[in-house]
């Protein structure tokens, strides 16, 4: 077919005809499987992720100011980029046992409501990327301090992860009485 003895309408009809005939399927399209991601961290032994919408920043620990006529579970002030971060020991809030602050200690920041706070863990263990299908509502072994914050938890293999709420932690009228 030449363009001289066919109109444009018939030329249009033999490419349309060429491609049909030479046009190989689409791809198959897989299901792609929902993923839940959260900052994961160390508390003692136990491992813990926090979702990811609920930490603002993670930080090494600042130089600290104490802060006279509060629980010894507040580990003082820190000046951070100009702003005032109350520093927190998670784990003196939560079991009543000081945690040291070690060379992988790092602290948390949460920002909620207005509580804008640092909390201070034993170890910061990266982003962690769980299927939904390892969703359990099963918790590891945990004090009963801690048992309010915690939504449900991942099982991967023999690691277990519970699911720890920084913005319920946030809420509790309990952490925000840091008077003596």
């Amino acid at each position: 077919m030449t363009t001289s003895s066919a109109g444009p309408f018939a030329l249009l009809q033999e490419i349309d005809r060429r491609c049909r005939r030479n046009a190989h399927g689409l791809p198959r399209q897989e299901e792609a499987k929902q993923e839940w991601s959260g900052i994961g961290f160390r508390l003692g032994g136990l491992r813990l992720v926090a979702p990811l919408g609920e930490v603002v920043e993670i930080l090494t620990p600042p130089a600290l100011s104490k802060v006279p006529g509060t629980k010894p579970w507040v580990r003082g002030i820190a000046n951070v980029r100009g702003n005032l971060l109350p520093i927190m020991d998670l784990q003196g809030y939560l079991q009543g046992s000081s945690a040291s602050f070690g060379r992988r200690s790092r602290v948390l920041v949460v920002s909620h409501k207005g509580v804008f706070s640092g909390l201070v863990v034993d170890e910061v263990l990266g982003l962690r990327h769980f299927l939904e299908e390892e969703r359990t509502d099963e918790l590891p072994a945990h004090d009963a301090g801690m048992s309010s914050y915690l939504k449900h938890g991942f099982r991967r293999g023999d690691e277990h992860w519970a699911v720890f709420s920084m913005f319920r932690l946030a809420d509790a009228p309990q952490f925000l009485q840091v008077a003596v």
